[in-house]
């Protein structure tokens, strides 16, 4: 009598930020064969060029800015000079040492997302890799590195998680030098004197809050009338108005038509003439998939016209056995969302409970100073009669912790369901909203009503107390 036994199911993952690497994680606890091809190392651009690096860098400028700000809060410092007077030290910031501490966090994360999946069996390929129809991957890698015997990987599951890369303007080409991407501003070895950053999307503002906060003069282009075009307007507000009395330079309905460099400095060029001279220049203009000739469209899988692949709720594409995740997809390009999109794709795939997610329910931040926090709904679709709600706006300014703190900018605001009561979206501007954020997410996701918000208590005094408020004015009287 013969017996036939279920062969393992394999799985390829091709690229290693945080889709790739949640998904051959998650593949290879559940049994999996399992073979990730990354080109740069494990965590991505992600880890290595964007998301760690850049929120490194931005913890340094929020810890600038405590000390410069110390002193409404009687904090003071002072040392003594030649004549024995007190005289007031400057902030001085090390650039060259900010930059080689965040590449280390950088490098350290990947080792450690790298050593995870070993410890898990995930066999790492370093190499570029491409489709080779529905059914195998193929790496092309340099001699001597490892991997080289997994020319051809074939699978039964592909994952594409190839993530993106900074769009390039053909009349603003970045040197490295002068003209940067996000990408290379970790090369700088001092702080900029003045500089000006194009675009005013999150990438943008974020960089020109660090950098205005490190002590570097900057002009911030934004092709819109306020930055943060897109983003909850009441806190794209008060974001730029902090900006403004912080001493950064916003030029709004301004487009850049180019960017040259001109000798030690650079010249921008706006499309109505004005120009700006700076020593360098930040080029946040959006990014770009990393789909380009990787045998997508040969193994059928749909593309949309910027070249992002189409994903379902699962992270299924169009062919049933390729699923793809992060940045290279349809969906909002976050890590967070990412990391689940290839978790759910490795569930789906090998028969495991998936719980497809609302992609209402993501919750996204802006690490600017103050930060931003959202999630669910937002005001517009609910000015628009999208969604049916309430909403109540609370100033930070009446929170004692708040004041406590010195904390001048900011407010919470909430979004209830018109009748139920359902918590179904917040804003929330503040020091550190990326935590605040987490109760009103879990409200959403759960669909808690405002009234079940406000029966928790929250610690006396605190910023958090500021949500319980909120909800507490929505109150739905039965």
């Amino acid at each position: 009598m013969a017996y036939e036994f279920e062969r393992t199911q394999r799985i390829a993952v091709l690229g290693g930020g945080p889709g790739g690497y949640e998904a051959a994680l998650a593949a290879a606890q559940l049994g999996a064969e399992t073979t990730l091809v990354e080109r740069v190392g494990v965590g991505g651009s992600a880890v290595l060029t964007d998301v760690v690096p850049s929120k490194s860098l931005i913890a340094t400028a929020e810890a600038s800015n405590a000390v410069k700000e110390a002193a409404d809060l009687g904090v003071q410092f002072y040392a003594r000079g030649e004549s024995g007077k007190p005289i007031r030290p400057e902030v001085a910031i090390n650039l060259s040492a900010v930059n080689k501490r965040l590449l280390g966090l950088a490098r350290q994360q990947s080792e450690d997302m790298r050593a995870n999946l070993l410890d898990a069996g995930v066999r790492i390929v370093q190499g570029e890799g491409r489709l080779d129809g529905r059914d195998a991957v193929t790496v092309s890698t340099a001699p001597g590195d490892e991997g080289t015997d997994f020319d051809r990987i074939e699978a039964d599951t592909i994952v594409v998680s190839v993530g993106a890369s900074p769009r390039v303007l053909p009349s603003a080409v970045p040197d490295g030098e002068r003209i940067l991407t996000w990408t290379q501003l970790y090369q700088l070895q001092t702080i900029p004197k003045h500089l000006i950053v194009v675009g005013s999307g999150v990438t943008g503002a974020e960089f020109a809050s660090a950098y205005r906060a490190l002590g570097a003069e900057v002009t911030l282009i934004s092709s819109r009338d306020q930055v943060l075009p897109g983003e909850d307007a009441d806190a794209a507000a008060v974001i730029e108005k902090v900006f403004k009395r912080n001493g950064m330079r916003v030029l709004n309905k301004s487009r850049a038509e180019s960017v040259v460099r001109d000798g030690d400095g650079v010249v921008a060029t706006l499309t109505d003439g004005r120009t700006v001279e700076g020593s360098h220049c930040l080029m946040a203009v959006g990014s770009v998939p990393n789909t380009k000739d990787i045998g997508l469209a040969e193994a059928g899988v749909q593309l949309t016209t910027s070249g992002h692949i189409r994903v379902n709720r699962v992270a299924r594409t169009s062919i049933p056995n390729i699923y793809a995740a992060g940045d290279c997809t349809t969906f909002p390009p976050l890590a967070s969302v990412a990391s689940m999109q290839g978790r759910t794709a490795i569930f789906h795939a090998m028969g495991d409970i998936v719980n497809p997610p609302e992609e209402r329910n993501i919750t996204s931040n802006i690490f600017t100073q103050p930060e931003i926090a959202t999630v669910g709904w937002n005001q517009k679709q609910i000015d628009d009669g999208i969604a049916q709600g309430l909403i109540y706006k609370l100033p930070l300014a009446s929170n004692p912790r708040a004041k406590m703190m010195g904390i001048r900018d900011g407010f919470v605001k909430l979004f209830a369901r018109t009748g139920s009561g359902t918590v179904i979206g917040g804003v929330i501007v503040a020091p550190k909203a990326s935590e605040l954020i987490l109760p009103l997410t879990i409200a959403v996701e759960h669909r808690l009503t405002v009234d079940e918000v406000a029966e928790a208590f929250p610690v006396y005094p605190s910023l958090s107390g500021s949500l319980t408020d909120a909800a507490r004015a929505l109150h739905i009287v039965q």
